[in-house]
C-alpha cells in the first residue's frame, strides 16, 4: 500500500493522559503504521506542547466539562480545531477514532474516510448496574452514534464484535475484527525472582500471585480477593500483590484486612515489569474483557495465567495449553490458583506456550497489516 497520512483522535496516549489499555494500544498501532512508513498524526489530551515521538505527531488539548459526558465533547471539538491546521497541503486519507470520547469529532468529520475502533462498550463495563444512570445512556447513546456514522468499524475480539452488533446494530459486513498486540520484549527481563519478593517482605520461595489493573467492578478484584481466602486456607504460604488503583480500592482492602494481600497502588512500569517477572501466577478475575492486554503482557513475561472464561480471554487462551479458563465465581478462580500453585511444574510451560502464542499471533506488525486492508475497504 502506498503511503498513507492517517489521523488518530483518542482521549489517552502511553506520552501524556493515561489511563488504561487503550493508551498503549492506540499508541502502538500509531507507531508500527510509522514503521510501516504511514504518517501518523495523533490528536488527545495533554498539557505539553505539540511532540513527535517514535516517528508519532502528537497534537494536545486541555479540555474542560462539568461531567465527562460535556469534558469529552469539549475535548473532541478541541480536535476537530487542531486536526483542521494539519489537514493541509495534503488531506488526511484515514481518520481513525477510539472508543466513544471522540465520537463527537467523528460527528464534525463524518464525510471523510472515518474508521472507528471499539475497544470496549459501556453496557460491558458497568453492565446494567447503571442503566438507569444518565451518563450511562449518553455513552452509550454516542457508541450507537458513532457506529452508525462511521464509514468503517473495528472491534478488538470477535466477542466485542458480537456485542456492537447485538446492541448497536451494526452491520456484520461493515465490522472488521483487529486484535491488540504487545511488544514481548518490553515485558520480559532477567530478574532475580527471589530479590524482588524480598522487597516487597516475602520469602523467595513463597508462591507469588499478582493481579494487575483498575480496581473496578469489570476487573473482578473483589472475586479475586474472596478466591484468595480459598486459596489460604489451603496454602498458607501464598503471598498476593495487588497493583492498580479505582473507586473500590478501600472496599477491598477492608475486605482483604485478614489477608496476605498488598495493595501497592500504581506503580510505574519499571516496577509492574519487575513484579510481572518474578511473580508465580497471573489472575485476570474479570467479570468482562473485551481483549485482555494483561494476557499478552503475562504471556510475553512467560508467565501463567489463571483468567475468566470471558470475552477476549476466552477466545485467546487455549485451555491448559497456555493457560486457565476459570469461572466468574471466587470458588472457580480460587480452584484455579490451587491447581497451580499444586503443579508448579506446569506453571513454567503454560508461560513457556502462551510466548509462543504472541510470537505467533500477536505481533503488532501483522495486525497493522490487517488495520490498513480495513483502510483500503473505507470509502467516502
Amino acid at each position: 500500500m502506498e503511503s498513507l497520512k492517517i489521523a488518530f483522535f483518542c482521549w489517552e496516549s502511553m506520552y501524556a493522559e493515561r489511563v488504561g489499555g487503550l493508551a498503549n494500544a492506540a499508541t502502538n498501532l500509531a507507531e508500527t503504521l510509522v514503521k510501516q512508513q504511514h504518517e501518523v498524526h495523533f490528536f488527545t489530551r495533554g498539557t505539553m506542547p505539540d511532540q513527535t515521538v517514535n516517528g508519532v505527531h502528537y497534537h494536545y488539548c486541555v479540555p474542560t466539562g462539568k461531567n465527562i459526558v460535556d469534558y469529552c465533547n469539549a475535548m473532541s471539538t478541541a480536535m476537530v480545531n487542531q486536526f483542521k491546521k494539519f489537514d493541509s497541503p495534503h488531506k488526511f486519507d484515514y481518520l481513525h477514532f477510539h472508543d466513544w470520547h471522540v465520537v463527537q469529532a467523528l460527528h464534525h468529520l463524518q464525510d471523510r474516510n472515518t474508521i472507528l475502533t471499539y475497544h470496549s462498550t459501556e453496557y460491558g463495563r458497568n453492565g446494567n448496574q447503571n442503566g438507569d444512570w444518565w451518563e450511562f445512556k449518553e455513552i452509550t447513546g454516542k457508541e450507537w452514534y458513532g457506529g452508525f456514522i462511521a464509514k468503517r468499524v473495528t472491534a478488538v475480539s470477535v466477542t466485542l464484535k458480537n456485542e456492537v452488533m447485538q446492541l448497536y446494530n451494526v452491520p456484520s459486513d461493515k465490522c472488521d475484527v483487529i486484535p491488540n498486540g504487545v511488544v514481548p520484549r518490553e515485558y520480559r527481563t532477567n530478574i532475580d525472582p527471589g530479590e524482588v519478593k524480598k522487597a516487597y517482605g516475602i520469602h523467595p520461595y513463597a508462591p507469588l500471585v499478582l493481579f494487575i489493573g483498575r480496581l473496578v467492578y469489570q476487573k473482578g478484584p473483589d472475586l479475586f480477593i474472596e478466591a484468595i481466602r480459598t486459596v489460604c486456607r489451603t496454602h498458607w504460604d501464598a503471598k498476593v500483590i495487588v497493583a492498580g488503583d479505582g473507586g473500590m480500592r478501600q472496599l477491598l482492602q477492608e475486605q482483604a484486612r485478614d489477608l496476605p494481600v498488598q495493595f501497592v497502588g500504581y506503580i510505574p512500569d519499571s516496577e509492574y515489569i519487575r513484579l510481572l517477572n518474578a511473580a508465580d501466577i497471573v489472575v485476570i478475575p474479570s467479570r468482562n474483557e473485551p481483549f485482555g492486554l494483561v494476557l499478552l503482557e503475562a504471556w510475553s513475561a512467560e508467565k501463567c495465567v489463571v483468567a475468566c472464561n470471558v470475552g477476549g480471554l476466552s477466545e485467546n487462551i487455549d485451555a491448559y495449553v497456555n493457560g486457565l479458563k476459570v469461572e466468574v465465581n471466587p470458588e472457580s478462580i480460587a480452584g484455579g490458583i490451587n491447581t497451580m500453585i499444586e503443579e508448579p511444574w506446569n506453571v513454567g510451560a503454560l508461560g513457556m506456550w502462551g510466548r509462543r502464542k504472541v510470537d505467533r499471533v500477536f505481533l503488532w506488525g501483522p495486525i497493522v497489516k490487517g488495520l490498513t486492508d480495513t483502510y483500503a475497504r473505507t470509502t467516502s
